[in-house]
């Protein structure tokens, strides 16, 4: 049994949170750079709200990651949702609890087909989202045209209430948010689905010798994805008022960053919902700060890359940075794995593959 400090230590460590760490070096720079306006409460308020569906959609592609399986069709059925929501709400006349419950159904109708398409027809899930995806914007297209729905429907309360109530300037998505994140922790971490999903994930082979329905969690996790991502549309149009044909898109490189940067977090070789969350909230930091900062254009996506690189490559398990830096001063030898890696670690981060 390990000592209290041990313990720790070890929680603390920079393998395990290595990123709060990055994120603290953030603040502390755009504190500096920008001291009159980024160290202010408004600045949090502005980071929380700002980045809430952004960690939805991030979230919603944990469940299917965790079981090794890709959902790229997520931002689509965000776009889907928020065009599907204005539509009956501007065009048909519909109350709110009906067009949400409309446009939630056509997202879960989503996550059956991707589901069959995966998991009865043995199409890789990389391709078959993909594919699935591109059905959707061609629905999209034939509602809208292409352009954005707008109404007076989508201004007034109750609807502009879902993301538009705040409680001391945090907004409710921020709560959509932490309610998703524990929800998703909660499975993962505390109870036999989660530990088969997670199985599913690092071998589907043997988790099936083992008695685990790969299949139905596999089904199960890609109707999750895009109930959840589903919702993040309906809230980013109650947020913007109007339902954009387009307003996915911007997320969902984001998402998969922020989920692959959250694996690399708490649950070092996981994918998690903290850790995702903690990765969201650090890239909405940098952007945020970049903006404040008045810099150029091109930064903020600069900034992602590069923090992603950094974050993947100090906290992902290739490189032990205190390891490497007492090694260069000569008090350690050289071995071939960093001080304190497993196998299993380094089997565990994902590298893009995917096993249908």
């Amino acid at each position: 049994m390990t000592s209290v400090p041990t313990r720790v230590s070890a929680t603390l460590s920079f393998r395990t949170i290595g990123a709060v760490y990055v994120w603290l070096v953030i603040v502390v720079l755009f504190s500096v750079w920008a001291p009159g306006t980024f160290p202010t409460a408004i600045t949090v308020k502005q980071v929380l709200n700002g980045n809430a569906v952004a960690g939805l959609v991030a979230l919603s592609v944990v469940p299917p990651l965790a079981a090794r399986v890709f959902d790229l069709s997520v931002a689509y059925t965000m776009s889907l949702t928020s065009v599907l929501t204005a539509h009956f709400l501007v065009a048909t006349g519909l109350g709110p609890v009906a067009a949400i419950a409309l446009a939630m159904g056509a997202a879960l109708l989503v996550g059956v087909v991707n589901a069959l398409v995966v998991v009865v027809l043995r199409v890789d899930s990389f391709i078959a989202t993909l594919a699935t995806g591109a059905l959707i914007q061609s629905l999209i297209t034939m509602v809208t045209n292409d352009s954005s729905i707008t109404g007076v429907q989508l201004l007034a309360k109750p609807f502009a209430g879902i993301a538009q109530l705040d409680a001391g300037g945090i907004t409710l998505p921020v709560l959509y948010l932490l309610l998703a994140a524990l929800a998703i922790w909660f499975v993962l971490e505390h109870t036999a689905t989660g530990r088969r999903l997670y199985a599913t994930g690092f071998n589907a082979d043997a988790a099936r010798l083992q008695g685990v329905r790969t299949d139905r969690l596999r089904f199960g996790t890609l109707v999750t994805s895009a109930l959840l991502s589903g919702f993040a549309g309906v809230v980013f149009a109650s947020s913007v008022g109007s339902g954009s044909p387009t307003a996915g898109s911007p997320y969902l490189l984001s998402a998969y960053a922020a989920a692959f940067v959250g694996a690399t977090q708490l649950r070092a070789g996981r994918f998690n919902a903290w850790g995702t969350v903690i990765a969201v909230l650090l890239l909405g930091t940098g952007i945020t700060g970049l903006g404040l900062a008045t810099s150029a254009q091109w930064a903020a996506s600069l900034f992602t890359g590069s923090v992603l690189i950094v974050a993947l490559v100090l906290t992902g398990g290739r490189i032990a940075l205190p390891t490497v830096l007492r090694r260069r001063a000569g008090k350690l030898p050289g071995p071939e794995q960093p001080q304190g890696s497993t196998d299993d670690e380094s089997r565990a981060v994902p590298a893009g593959g995917t096993r249908s």
